[in-house]
Parts: C-alpha cells; sequence; structure tokens
C-alpha cells in the first residue's frame, strides 16, 4: 500500500516541532517562570536583609499579596473573559515585568544607599520604599495572576484542540518546566547573592526581566498567528457540544470512566454574566459593577460539581510548608545562605518533576479522578515527617517564649521608627541577630527532617495540583474559564492569606513547629474533601484500579448521570 505523502525527514520533523504553537508556548512559559522564581526566591531574601532578619517585613508582603489577590481574582478572571486573548496576554505580560524591573532598580537604590535613607527624616523616606516595594510588588503579582489564567488555563486548552491526554500532556509538560526553572533560576540567583551582593542580584533580576519581556512579546505573537481558534472565543451555545468532544473514546480505552473524562459538569444555565439585560447608565450602576462581578463569578464558582476539589485545592495554601518567602525565611533565621537554600529549592523542584512525570502514567493507569486521591494519600504521608521534626532534636519549637514577643517588641520599641533602627542594628538580640551571628545548631536532625518531608511531599503535591487543574479545564465552559480561574485564584490566596497571617502572630522562630502542625491539619483537611468529591463521583470504585482491559470503569455512575 503506498503512503499518501513523502516521508518527513528528521530535520523536517524537527523543525515543525520547534516551530509549532506547543513548543512557543512552552518557550514563553519558560522564560517567565525563569524570571518569576528568581524574583520570588530573592524578594524574600531582600526583605529578611532589610528588617533585621525578622519574618515579619515577609509576612506583610505575602498578606498584601494574598488580600489583593482574594478581592480581584473574580475581577481578573471576568476581565480576561471579556476581552480578545492577545490584547490579555500582551498587557499583563507588559505590567509585570514592568513592575519588577521597577522593584529590582527601587532595591538597589535601597541597598546602596540605607544608611543615609536611614537618617532622612527619621527613617520614613526607608519606610516609604518598603512600602513602595511591596505595592509595586503587589501589581506584578496581580498581572501574573492574569497571565497565569489566560495562557495555562486558556490558551493552553485551546492549543490542546480536542484532545484530553493531548491537554494532560502539556499541562505536564508546563509543570515540569516549572520545576526545571525552579531548580536553575534560583541556583543562579543564589549563587549571585551569595558570591556577589543583593545589590548585583537586584540589578540582575531587572535586566533579565527587561530582556524577557520582549522575547516573550514575540512568542506570543508566533502563537497568536499559528493557532486561528485563538483569535475567536466560542459563543455559550457551542460550549457544551466543544467540552463533550474533549475526551476522545481511547480514554475510556485506558480504564476512565465517563465521569472522569471530559463531560460538562455545569448547568448551562449558571452563567457569570447577564449581557442580554438592560444596562443603565448612572454612576451608581458603573460603580457597583465590580462588585456584581465579584458576586456573580463566586456563585458561578460555588455552582460548580467540581467546587470541592476546587476547595481541597486551597486548602494545601494553608500551609508554612513550601518553598515561599516564610520558609525561605525561616530557614534564613536558622543560619542556612542563600547558596544552601537554593540547592534545597532544587532538590524540592526535582521532587515536583518526579511528580509530574508520575502524575501522566498514574493518569493513564487509574484515571483523572483517583490520581487526586492517590497523590494526596502520598502528600499527607510525607508530610508526617515535618510533624515529628518539630519534637526531634535540635528543633526551635518552645512554647514557653511568647509567640507575641517579637511583634510587640516592634510595636513599642525605643526609637519613634523601629523599622529604620532594625535595618541598621538588627533590632533586639534575641530575635533580629544577622544570620552569620547566629548560635550553630546543636543537632541538625529537626532541619533535616523537616526539609525532607517537605521536598517529598512535592512529588504528591504536583501530582495533585495538575489532577484539579484539568479537572477545572474540562469541566468549565470557555466563556467562564477566566472568571471559575479567577474566583480559584482568589480561594487559593483566601488560605494561603490565613497562614501569613498565622506567621505575623507568631513570627518567632520558636513558634514555627506549632505552625508546621496547624499546616498539615489543613492539608489533611483539603485532602479529605477531595475523597468526598472523589468518592461521591466514583462511589466503591474509587478503590478499584482496574487495568484497561477489564471494562469496570465504563459503567455509568449514577451519582452523576442526573446532573450531566
Amino acid at each position: 500500500m503506498e503512503n499518501s505523502g513523502p516521508k518527513k525527514t528528521c530535520c523536517e520533523s524537527a523543525r515543525d516541532f520547534f516551530t509549532s504553537s506547543k513548543f512557543l508556548i512552552y518557550m514563553g512559559h519558560a522564560l517567565s517562570t525563569w524570571g518569576d522564581r528568581m524574583w520570588n526566591f530573592a524578594v524574600a531574601v531582600f526583605l529578611v536583609e532589610l528588617y533585621g532578619n525578622s519574618l515579619l517585613l515577609t509576612a506583610v508582603y505575602g498578606l498584601v499579596v494574598a488580600g489583593s489577590v482574594l478581592l480581584l481574582g473574580a475581577i481578573i478572571g471576568d476581565w480576561v473573559d471579556k476581552n480578545p486573548r492577545l490584547k490579555v496576554a500582551q498587557t499583563s505580560l507588559l505590567v509585570q515585568n514592568s513592575c519588577v524591573i521597577t522593584c529590582g532598580i527601587l532595591l538597589m537604590v535601597v541597598f546602596q544607599f540605607k544608611e543615609q535613607l536611614v537618617e532622612l527624616y527619621n527613617g520614613w523616606i526607608l519606610t516609604t520604599c518598603y512600602i513602595m516595594v511591596i505595592t509595586i510588588a503587589n501589581v506584578a503579582n496581580l498581572a501574573s495572576t492574569a497571565t497565569s489564567i489566560t495562557i495555562q488555563r486558556d490558551w493552553v486548552v485551546v492549543v490542546a484542540g480536542q484532545d484530553s491526554s493531548q491537554l494532560a500532556d502539556m499541562n505536564a509538560t508546563v509543570r515540569i518546566i516549572d520545576q526545571l526553572t525552579n531548580i536553575l533560576a534560583p541556583m543562579l540567583v543564589g549563587q549571585i547573592m551569595a558570591f556577589g551582593s543583593h545589590f548585583i542580584g537586584c540589578g540582575f533580576i531587572s535586566g533579565w526581566n527587561l530582556c524577557s519581556m520582549c522575547l516573550e512579546y514575540a512568542l506570543l505573537w508566533k502563537v497568536y498567528q499559528k493557532t486561528p481558534a485563538l483569535a475567536v472565543k466560542v459563543g455559550q451555545k457551542e460550549q457544551h457540544q466543544e467540552l463533550k468532544q474533549l475526551s476522545p473514546p481511547k480514554d475510556l480505552e485506558n480504564g476512565q470512566s465517563p465521569e472522569e473524562s471530559s463531560q460538562p459538569l455545569m448547568n448551562e444555565t449558571a452563567v457569570v454574566a447577564t449581557p442580554d439585560s438592560p444596562k443603565p447608565h448612572s454612576c451608581c450602576y458603573q460603580v457597583s459593577e465590580p462588585l456584581r462581578t465579584l458576586k456573580a463569578g463566586w456563585v458561578a464558582y460555588y455552582n460548580q460539581n467540581i467546587f470541592f476539589a476546587g476547595m481541597s485545592l486551597a486548602f494545601l495554601y494553608m500551609t508554612v510548608l513550601g518553598f515561599d518567602c516564610i520558609t525561605t525565611g525561616y530557614a534564613y533565621t536558622q543560619g542556612l545562605n542563600g547558596s544552601v537554600l537554593s540547592l534545597l529549592m532544587g532538590a524540592s523542584a526535582v521532587s515536583g518533576i518526579c511528580g509530574t512525570v508520575a502524575f501522566t502514567w498514574v493518569r493513564k493507569k487509574c484515571g483523572l479522578i483517583r490520581t487526586g486521591f492517590i497523590s494526596g494519600v502520598a502528600q499527607l504521608s510525607c508530610l508526617m515527617l515535618c510533624v515529628v521534626s518539630v519534637f526531634a532534636p535540635g528543633s526551635s519549637f518552645d512554647l514557653s517564649v511568647s509567640p507575641f514577643q517579637d511583634i510587640y517588641s516592634h510595636l513599642v520599641g525605643e526609637t519613634a521608627l523601629p523599622e529604620a533602627d532594625h535595618s541598621l542594628t538588627g533590632g533586639n538580640a534575641t530575635t533580629a541577630a544577622p544570620a552569620e551571628e547566629l548560635l550553630p545548631l546543636q543537632s541538625y536532625m529537626s532541619v533535616s527532617l523537616l526539609f525532607a518531608g517537605v521536598i517529598a511531599a512535592r512529588v504528591g503535591l504536583w501530582s495533585f495540583d495538575l489532577t484539579v487543574t484539568q479537572l477545572i479545564q474540562e469541566n468549565v465552559i470557555e466563556s467562564e474559564r477566566g472568571v471559575i480561574n479567577g474566583v480559584q485564584n482568589s480561594m487559593n490566596y483566601l488560605l494561603d492569606l490565613l497562614h501569613f497571617i498565622m506567621v505575623i502572630l507568631a513570627p518567632n522562630p520558636e513558634a514555627f513547629g506549632l505552625l508546621v502542625i496547624i499546616s498539615v491539619s489543613f492539608v489533611a483537611m483539603g485532602h479529605m474533601m477531595y475523597f468526598g468529591f472523589a468518592f461521591k463521583s466514583l462511589g466503591s470504585r474509587l478503590f478499584l484500579c482496574c487495568s484497561p482491559e477489564q471494562k469496570v470503569e465504563n459503567v455509568e455512575s449514577p451519582s452523576l448521570s442526573t446532573t450531566v
């Protein structure tokens, strides 16, 4: 039998791949996340260094960021839904990178002239610089949220077409890129700060974002040109038919049940906006429009059948057991420098890559919903090491030290502006000595168990994150992807905000063990909610990981047959 066309050579196949929309998205995402990871790692160290080795300023920064996304997440998502894809992507890209560049330049000025700034107006100029850094960095994070929604939650779905397996592969590849940048970016900027200076680190990050912004802009334009579907947002009436076609028959052959495939789980009547209703032009109506958008977005999110799956993911954000600014700041107070922290983050990223690879394999064998259940069990088991570390030799856990001692000392200090004094003297001698002057730990067992548990838990965490992400992608109609994912981000940041409040109330390293126990409790509650969602979807068959040859998975689920 003759071939329908000439076979492509290796060079032609390679050229087609490197010029495809998928590869261009991967490249743009790699550039974007590289800059993000460098900034997220460095900003925690910068704020701890500027505020005398206390976690208070980093916690305030995290609180502002979480509160902003909580309040504006649905509005950002609605903006993503109502505007052309290219305009949203380009605008959020420019705002995000411009803000990071501005923050980097401002921090360079602070590090270079810190002593002079402290003496001006009793330190209020330095405090103003702190406020400006946190505010501009918060705007950058909001723009990053818009970028994440439009690229990872919308563009990826469109480029994947109607193939659920290809969508899973693209999601996994995006996560692998995330983890690779988690390895390389913090290692690079950590070595620069360790062997150079914080001033050089700020300059490097600003320069990187300037160059990256131009390249990402060009890549987005190329992807948009190569994917005509991105220029058209499918109408409301076509949404459910598109979602029904998303999952190919081969998913059923791989042991994936109908309720685990790409079926629309949302009532067609549950819409975010009512464009047909008359819209008054009064000033009060215009002012209250964001509030109505916010309310409609949360109502639509609550009406989703994957509501508890999304809530379970949000509960995982109520934790100090991640490589965010809190954990980085805590490790810094324990005497770990930027070089060691970057290596630990690299090990965490390797663990996350393993979880991403495991997701694709387990999904093919056991189905999407079961993958989330298995991932949750794995994550929770690893976090038990963190609980053990609280009571292990060398732990700083000490409830005899008041959790409010550090914040009290900052509020009633001798100077009119304690922040200015701390930036030079390091605050009181018990809690704010520079990391280099801390006494060596008597035992490294506690610290080793803590980071071993955190790093090992990333396998289950990233696999679970991919599971919930794909559940949302496959079961939310296109016209509501932005607002639903915006509300999901708001829920994530709501729990994230609570964990920053915990740290603000108890910023002492001696109270960190208590925060660890609370964090593991919230992770357990999150996975219990997902278990309820999974059991409702699959029933007792949740515990049967059947092979593809066994057709048990093809039995229709009575729990979902009435809702689809």
